[in-house]
């Protein structure tokens, strides 16, 4: 015999948890539902609503009242609370969907045993992905929403806690960045590099290793072994090093490449001759400079990812190619780059926006210099680097610093969904 539950009597009795379980008939669910509410309750007024209202106030007593410990508490709480309103809204679906299962004849578990064998039998691989849910909230979601908070105060060196009190600005920093001129010109100059060098050295390094790849996929090529060795040194080597040394090697007047290499192009090149370079004085040859060392660092996984892919592809498709009269070039364009991008184009895209927030090799190669550009950024510093910038420097400025990166974020993620979208980079059925 069918029992006849009311969905929406469930539904009504579930705004206080627990409840429209047990009138599903779910006692042992009910009863832990209705647990959580009360330790969350219990958690709530005792410790989360007093530091709910810090994160509002920010404190009151400069000496005695912390705003930035305040600001990171009551953003760790408003996380818990978030999550348990996420449970709330579970628990209203639930008696919801389990009263009309009811309805519609089918098994619903009653006991606690037959709970836990549904669990493992089909929530089983919930089971295993919580654990990356609870280590996302607190190791991607928590910094970010500090930092969200902390761009919407004045955390700056006039405001160090715990000797001055902190105070919620609203959008002035985000006003201040086009407003105040230093800010202003200092962020377009900034902005536009990021832009230059996250799509220069991205593409030479992803040329560069396609490009060797290619080649060493040819089968007139001998000893290929030792030419994939050799690509995968400047891989092998740990970048900080291959920096410092590029550094060292690009210096004005004692580095390797003025004092030896260029006097021997000399000998090809006259016009060469007597010139030496400003490698690291003159900023847009400290520019130069550093998309050649990043095609240097860079290409070796490119060239190993599109090696492997570039093996995958069938022979026949070039054998029907050459059939038909294609050249080299209509292969490469119809055949081997759609392959590509259809099986790398994630990677490809991860590498623009890599190199959007490459920090080691611009403040290893030359610290952001030479000379600046104003509001404490070096002539050749990416965003990313003019942040470490506002918040090391003798003035610090945090909240700008918090705000840039709310800004960075928003432009990496934008450009790399609509790239995404446009490549459709996710979608496999067709390789």
């Amino acid at each position: 015999m069918t029992t006849q539950q009311q969905p929406r009597k469930a539904l009504l009795l579930s705004l206080i948890p627990g409840l429209g379980q047990i009138y599903n008939k779910q006692k042992a669910k009910g009863a832990i539902f209705l647990g959580v509410t009360i330790l969350f309750l219990i958690y709530f007024f005792a410790i989360a609503a007093p530091e709910l209202g810090n994160l509002i106030t920010l404190g009151e007593v400069p000496g005695r009242d912390n705003s930035l410990f305040m600001l990171i508490r009551g953003a760790f709480h408003f996380i818990l609370v978030i999550v348990y309103f996420i449970f709330y809204a579970l628990n209203l679906k639930d008696a919801y969907t389990i009263a009309k299962r009811w309805n519609n004849d089918y098994p619903v578990p009653t006991t606690f045993k037959d709970m836990l064998k549904g669990i493992y039998a089909n929530g089983f691989p919930y089971l295993l992905i919580i654990p990356s849910y609870i280590a996302m909230t607190f190791a991607i979601i928590f910094p970010v929403l500090v930092t969200l908070l902390i761009a919407f105060t004045n955390y700056d060196f006039q405001h160090l806690p715990p000797t001055k009190l902190l105070d919620w600005v609203g959008v002035t920093n985000f006003t201040n960045i086009w407003r105040l001129s230093t800010f202003r010109s200092a962020f377009g100059a900034v902005l536009g590099w990021t832009i230059i060098w996250a799509l220069t050295a991205s593409t030479v390094q992803i040329v560069i290793g396609i490009f060797t790849a290619i080649i060493a996929n040819q089968p007139f090529i001998k000893g290929k072994r030792i030419f994939g060795v050799i690509f995968l040194l400047p891989w092998a080597v740990p970048a900080f090093i291959t920096i410092l040394t590029f550094s060292n090697m690009f210096n004005d007047s004692i580095g390797a490449i003025n004092t030896q290499v260029i006097p021997l192009l000399g000998k090809v090149l006259p016009f060469l001759n007597g010139h030496l370079i400003p490698w690291k004085t003159d900023p847009t040859w400290t520019k130069i400079a550093l998309i050649m060392m990043q095609g240097w660092l860079g290409f070796p996984y490119i060239y190993v990812l599109t090696l492997g892919i570039l093996q995958s592809i069938p022979n026949d498709l070039y054998e029907a190619a050459y059939i038909d009269g294609a050249n080299a070039w209509q292969k490469f364009r119809n055949i081997t780059f759609p392959m590509i991008l259809a099986v790398a184009a994630p990677t490809l895209i991860s590498q623009y926006t890599f190199n959007f927030n490459n920090f080691s090799i611009i403040y290893l190669f030359n610290d952001g210099g030479p000379g600046t550009v104003g509001g404490g950024a070096g002539s050749t510093d990416i965003l990313i680097s003019w942040i470490y910038r506002l918040t090391t420097g003798a003035a610090p400025q945090y909240s700008m610093a918090a705000a840039v990166t709310l800004i960075i974020s928003l432009i990496v993620i934008s450009i790399s969904m609509i790239a995404f979208k446009k490549l459709h980079a996710f979608d496999m059925e067709d390789v």
